[in-house]
């Protein structure tokens, strides 16, 4: 009889050391990263591809052995585009055990992530985020954003434009919804002026008013015609927005940022409408913007049986790489030990090499920019960037 119960206990105990050692009761030997990307909503065009991405980049790295000995799982729950519902999910990960957190690609949207992972003590990243407000300043010591800011971008955009294109006279339309259109264009134009340019007019507008006439009409009044056109705006109104130009005849270039990144917007412009548009972004998806894209694509396809079709499934990899690379060097995913590599070491990634500024310097991202045109509804790579001087934040 003690036989038989000793050697039922030692199967037992067999047992579940090997179930351990295949992650197969609970998250024992799991590493948690939460997030809160939203699938559905405004911001899906931005954070649904990041979300991609960093699916592609939780297997290959399980599938080269796992992180710190371990697995890593990736929980993402839809944030819906909002920012109570973000700030909702990330208390409910972090509570079931997450020891990082990948937040919304937008301040408005993403804020309320990072504050939550901040009371938790745990680092928290956004795919995107590139208004300044998403900062150590406002967010605290363990929250970053893996995009260049709006600083970077916006100065990026008005170089091109006056030192390359020879563009002198600009008109500005920025979409007032969130921080992020506003910001990106007071940058832009900042810097514009800065080097020589002049700002002919600007307009406001707001996400869903769906009449862009009056606008219109103060933009063809102009005695001096723009040499280029920067809106700060987004899908689903920028198309219609772009489209009502070209519609009366105002054929000056456009320009805008990341958030023209999307092939939803090439899609609604087409080949009509689709040209002498430019726009700054995060990376290329072709082996001219880093090395290391072609087998990135690969992971993707093989995965998704797919091309990817917009730089921010970069966004999504990137952000899972850099908080690998961070815990491994760190040897735990101690929030304090985490956030002090990311503020020392440099990260070599699909969207540029990048380093930060230190938690009372924001935490202000080091990092070039892409610029890409889109001519007959197709976009084509032009550039690595890196502003001269860009405009305080």
């Amino acid at each position: 009889m003690f036989d038989h119960v000793l050697k039922k206990s030692v199967f037992g105990l067999v047992l579940i050391i090997l179930l351990l050692c295949m992650g197969g009761i609970g998250f024992a030997k799991d590493i948690i990263i939460g997030g809160a990307l939203s699938s559905t909503g405004v911001q899906a065009p931005l954070d649904d591809p990041g979300l991609r991405g960093a699916q592609v980049a939780v297997k290959a790295i399980n599938d080269a052995g796992g992180l710190l000995g371990k697995r890593l799982v990736f929980i993402n729950l839809d944030g819906k585009s909002d920012p109570v519902n973000v700030g909702n999910i990330a208390v409910q990960l972090i509570d079931k055990g997450a020891a990082l957190f990948i937040a919304p690609c937008d301040f408005d949207f993403g804020g309320p992530a990072g504050r939550e992972a901040q009371k938790a003590g745990i680092v928290g990243v956004s795919t995107c985020a590139s208004d300044p407000l998403y900062s150590s300043w406002s967010l605290g010591d363990k929250q970053f954003t893996l995009s260049m800011w709006n600083t970077t971008m916006g100065a990026t955009a008005a170089e091109y434009a006056f030192n390359e294109r020879g563009w002198k006279n600009a008109y500005v339309v920025t979409d007032q919804f969130i921080a992020y259109t506003k910001s990106l264009s007071k940058y832009f134009t900042a810097h514009f002026k800065a080097i020589g340019g002049t700002i002919l007019g600007e307009e406001k507008y707001t996400q869903g008013d769906q009449d862009f006439s009056a606008q219109l009409s103060r933009i063809k009044a102009l005695k001096t015609k723009p040499d280029v056109i920067f809106i700060s705006s987004y899908q689903p109104d920028l198309s219609t927005i772009i489209r009502s130009l070209r519609e009366v005849g105002i054929d000056a270039p456009v320009m805008g940022g990341d958030s023209y990144d999307d092939p939803g917007l090439f899609d609604a412009l087409g080949k009509k409408f689709g040209n002498d548009i430019y726009f700054v972004t995060h990376t290329w998806m072709g082996p001219e913007a880093h090395p290391d894209m072609p087998k990135f694509i690969s992971l993707y396809k093989a995965f998704y049986n797919e091309e990817p079709d917009t730089s921010f499934v970069a966004t999504g990899w990137d952000t899972v790489m850099l908080m690998a690379e961070a815990v491994k060097l760190a040897g735990t995913t101690d929030g304090a030990a985490v956030a002090k590599v990311m503020e020392t070491h440099e990260f070599n990634l699909l969207t540029g090499k990048l380093s930060y500024k230190s938690s009372e310097e924001g935490h202000a991202p080091d990092k070039a920019a892409v610029l890409v045109q889109l001519q007959d509804g197709k976009p084509s790579f032009i550039g690595w960037r890196r502003p001269a001087n860009p405009p305080a934040p």
